[in-house]
């Protein structure tokens, strides 16, 4: 006899508000003064119009993304759940150690400061008192962002795979509304973006689940370079 899985519960409304939260371009850590080597694209003539600024961000999405954070976001969720901090100092070393240019491990670590703060004063229904927020903020020389992210989704009783849902539309949010500015692009082009965008999600959060520690990957050298050039910009809107 075949067996037959029973469908999954379905996710409590708390827990979607949570990641729905968590997932905010409002979640105060500063997130919206990123680009990440956007603004330089643009500065550069590489990206000028919608149709460049969707293929830019989708690129952005499967080549860096899903193989550097998201994949580190997935692996330090179920290490917070089990409480394995040698497994999460190991990851929060090597987002760390493999950012490319100094501005680029700036916002991961002030990002992950950030959240520590908001995980301290009770964020979305975040659990103050979770000793975890202490091992996190002790993360030396500082917490970065999907490790610190990790913790604030492992706090809720969503499932890894709504965690790095959530943790994507945060980053394609924030990248669409940088590409409104710096492009620049009316509201139904940043629309039709996101679109696209979100459409390719699941896929790229499927694939992040699926990598081990041995294949993630953060080696993207055009977008470094962008990002080292931005760093002496002339006029810039943006801090990377």
């Amino acid at each position: 006899m075949p067996r037959v899985r029973r469908p999954a519960a379905p996710t409590s409304a708390a827990t979607l508000l949570q990641l729905m939260w968590l997932a905010s371009p409002a979640l105060p850590v500063g997130g919206f003064s990123y680009s990440e080597g956007l603004e330089s694209a643009v500065e550069s003539g590489r990206v000028g119009s919608e149709a460049q600024a969707a293929e830019w961000l989708l690129d952005q999405l499967h080549l860096s993304l899903a193989r550097c954070d998201l994949a580190v976001a997935a692996q330090a969720f179920k290490a917070w759940r089990r409480d394995d901090l040698a497994h999460i100092t190991e990851l929060n070393d090597w987002v760390r150690q493999t950012r490319e240019s100094a501005e680029l491990r700036q916002q991961t670590e002030q990002m992950g400061r950030s959240l520590v703060e908001w995980l301290r004063n009770g964020g979305s229904g975040s659990r103050a008192a979770d000793p975890r927020i202490a091992l996190l903020a002790a993360l030396a020389p500082a917490p970065t962002w999907p490790v610190a992210f990790a913790l604030a989704c492992a706090q809720t009783p969503a499932t890894p795979r709504e965690a790095l849902l959530s943790f994507a539309f945060g980053w394609c949010e924030n990248m669409v509304q940088a590409a409104m500015k710096a492009v620049p692009l009316g509201q139904s082009a940043a629309q039709r973006i996101l679109s696209r965008l979100a459409s390719a999600v699941p896929a790229e959060v499927d694939h992040a689940m699926s990598l081990p520690d041995s294949a993630r990957q953060a080696h993207t050298p055009m977008l470094a370079i962008l990002s080292a050039q931005h760093e002496v910009q002339y006029s810039r809107l943006f801090r990377s």
